[in-house]
């Protein structure tokens, strides 16, 4: 046995993060890590890699018990990670940041960038990785961004790689190279652990699991003893439909119009509608031109022509304010960066886009503020400890809901959903649904960006499909994967996956 966790605890003040934490990973294994967010999957992985110390427990590597408290000590006896978000410098060579804090030197200290390269070059061509050692990381894809966080696990013959939500922000053939990365990986005998929230990957590239709940290990199995069925019931405690159930509402009014909406290299005359009480899903293969749209209409970035449409009046959008003051919402493909102020509170970031809401004479109610906060915690099942806890210390599930509960208090009508269920676990995914249901029933529009088919299918009361920047078709929600694809890509393509 590679590596032993045996009933690993960790606490942070009065949180118990992990409980009872138990993992075996055997050489030359994918070894799927699967739990909802807050589970205790990053605390785990987090003392694996000796980036915290656990509070009790045993960790057993290659028959010896260790006690990691550095990364560099991890790193030194073989294990290594690559994170879901990137730590790469990217003004620098992929060479140079294979070997930052390692680099070759001369007696004089001068670096042997040469021979770095020479090797970099070596490792990219064994793995047969699409990159070359000379290019600059700010111009990689994030796949390729992916790939040098790979390059850099295994440089220095690492026997475990800890894959962090590795294809969450990657199309389908750049996730396909990470597949064949990770089977690569185990025909060489190193051992991978892999968290992951795409049920649809793992029979692509796991070969047994280990489910968290609540800071416990509940289950490890060979993976072809288990349905995704019951997996999410490992997962959440109950079975999907018992936590997501939709009916279809009746449309209302028409809430927004959209006609002719034309924008340089993006956008080709986009022309849709949306009503009171609907969820409009939108489908289309990355660059189709989904996100551009959404940041148009919330005016984000300006168009060329076109008509807008809100409650029936017409409008044009010059800024994220005059969308905002007209009811519209959008929440972010990137919660983190351009969704959420991280290192404020959350009541901060609840009541942030209506200020006004809680102010009196000109100053700062701070007692309405958290009284507002509080309510939505509430009303949206926000699993925090208070209003004043910090946003980036929140699961990105909850990260989402704060977003909407944002919106929420400044009482928009129209939302633009832009991958609204992007990392996060599939019970705080019903969970989002559930508040997008709720906004239906409430009377309000909803657009919802997705690349999971199997999401808008759920979801969704009809769904439109882009192209290279154009509107293709627009079906029922309860259409098929394979009628979705025949609007999104090439008749060949959708040929291909049936």
């Amino acid at each position: 046995m590679l590596l032993e966790l045996n009933h690993i605890e960790k606490r942070y003040g009065g949180v118990a993060a992990l409980s009872d934490g138990c993992l075996a990973v055997e050489a030359g294994e994918v070894h799927l890590l699967l739990g909802e967010n807050g589970a205790g999957k990053s605390t785990l992985m987090k003392i694996i890699a000796g980036i915290v110390e656990r509070d009790a427990g045993q960790m057993i590597w290659q028959g010896r018990e260790v006690h990691l408290k550095t990364p560099a000590e991890a790193a030194a006896i073989g294990i290594s990670m690559v994170h879901q978000e990137s730590l790469l410098a990217p003004h620098l060579t992929v060479a140079e940041n294979l070997y930052l804090g390692r680099e070759e030197r001369l007696p004089f200290g001068w670096v042997r960038r040469q021979r770095m390269m020479e090797a970099a070059n070596r490792l990219i061509s064994d793995h047969q990785f699409p990159l070359r050692a000379e290019w600059r990381v700010e111009k990689l894809t994030p796949a390729g961004k992916q790939l040098v966080e790979i390059c850099r696990a295994i440089l220095h013959g690492s026997s475990l790689v800890i894959f962090d939500e590795p294809t969450s922000s990657l199309s389908g053939s750049e996730t396909t190279e990470v597949f064949r990365i990770v089977k690569t990986l185990r025909d060489r005998k190193v051992g991978v652990i892999y968290i992951t929230h795409r049920l649809d990957e793992l029979q692509s590239v796991g070969d047994r699991v280990t489910i968290f709940r609540d800071g416990r290990t509940v289950h490890t199995s060979p993976l072809a003893e288990l349905t995704t069925g019951r997996i999410i019931q490992y997962m959440v405690g109950r079975e999907l439909s018992a936590i997501y159930h939709r009916d279809s509402l009746p449309p209302g009014e028409e809430l927004l119009r959209v006609e002719h909406l034309n924008q340089e290299g993006q956008l080709r005359d986009i022309s849709f509608s949306l009503r009171a009480g609907e969820i409009v899903g939108m489908a289309g293969l990355i660059g189709a031109g989904r996100t551009e749209l959404c940041r148009a209409l919330f005016g984000v970035d300006p168009t060329d022509s076109g008509r807008v449409w809100v409650r029936g009046r017409k409008i044009k959008i010059n800024s994220p304010q005059e969308a905002v003051a007209v009811g519209i919402a959008l929440v972010t493909e990137d919660r983190q960066v351009t969704g959420l102020a991280l290192r404020l509170p959350i009541a901060h970031n609840i009541t942030l886009a209506n200020v006004r809401g809680i102010s009196r004479f000109g100053f700062l109610d701070r007692t309405a503020q958290d009284a507002a906060a509080t309510d939505f915690i509430g009303r949206l099942h926000i699993r925090a400890a208070s209003p004043r806890q910090l946003c980036g210390r929140l699961s990105g599930g909850n990260q989402q809901k704060v977003v909407i509960a944002k919106w929420l208090f400044r009482q928009a009508q129209v939302f633009l959903f832009d991958e609204p269920t992007r990392g996060i676990d599939v019970g705080a995914k019903a969970e989002v649904f559930n508040v997008m249901h709720e906004l239906a029933r409430s009377g309000a529009a909803i657009l919802m960006v997705s690349s999971e088919m199997q999401e808008l299918l759920q979801v969704a009361d009809r769904i439109l499909v882009m192209r290279e920047g154009k509107i293709t078709g627009e079906l029922p929600g309860r259409t098929t994967q394979e009628e979705i694809m025949r609007y999104a890509a090439l008749e060949t393509v959708a040929e291909e996956i049936r």
